[in-house]
């Protein structure tokens, strides 16, 4: 699949197989985070990788998942990530303003996740508080968000957006999601 066709087939997935991502997998992720681009070149992003199925027990309740339809975009129990890749700043590289390069690195990894046929749920709705203390997280640091990994149990469709933004599920359980048409939010040459 060409990388047009991988943007367009991804979705977010909320719903996992237990079956587990390999580390060097995980590994490969937190690489194409680490060469996405970075405002000055500073790179204030390091990553805490969690598969360790105790540690990830705890994370869990830590996390907000679909709000619009909480709790039923929720994971299942069974059906929960087998992975987290916790993105962080070090804030004595780059106080504020880094959220560019979160965006950056976490696209990366999600794009060469979905690659491989992992899911992820970008989070950033997170007790950065407790996470922190779960994974020793030292002072100078700040949680940004957290990758949600592992593979789909669920395939999500795209429709047109009509009236809301929100999105839902149907008598079946699957999630639809609504995006804008093309044609209503490109511009050539002006407003």
């Amino acid at each position: 699949m060409n990388l047009y066709d991988l943007i367009l087939s991804r979705r977010t997935i909320r719903q996992f197989k237990n079956d587990p991502v390999a580390r060097d997998t995980l590994e490969q992720l937190v690489n194409a985070a680490r060469l996405a681009p970075s405002a000055a070149n500073l790179q204030p992003l390091e990553f805490v990788v969690v598969d360790k199925e105790e540690v990830r027990r705890q994370l869990f309740p830590c996390l907000k998942w679909a709000g619009y339809i909480a709790p039923e975009g929720n994971p299942k129990r069974g059906q929960e990530p087998v992975a987290y890749i916790i993105v962080m700043v070090n804030l004595q590289v780059r106080e504020k303003d880094y959220e560019h390069d979160a965006g950056a690195a976490v696209e990366n990894m999600i794009l060469a996740a979905w690659e491989k046929g992992i899911g992820s749920c970008w989070i950033k709705s997170v007790d950065r508080v407790k996470v922190s203390e779960i994974l020793k997280i030292p002072g100078k640091y700040e949680v940004d968000s957290v990758l949600a990994l592992g593979y789909p149990a669920e395939n999500p469709r795209v429709e047109e957006m009509k009236d809301s933004p929100k999105y839902w599920k149907d008598e079946e359980g699957r999630l639809h999601v609504p995006k804008k048409k093309l044609n209503n939010i490109i511009h050539y040459n002006s407003f």
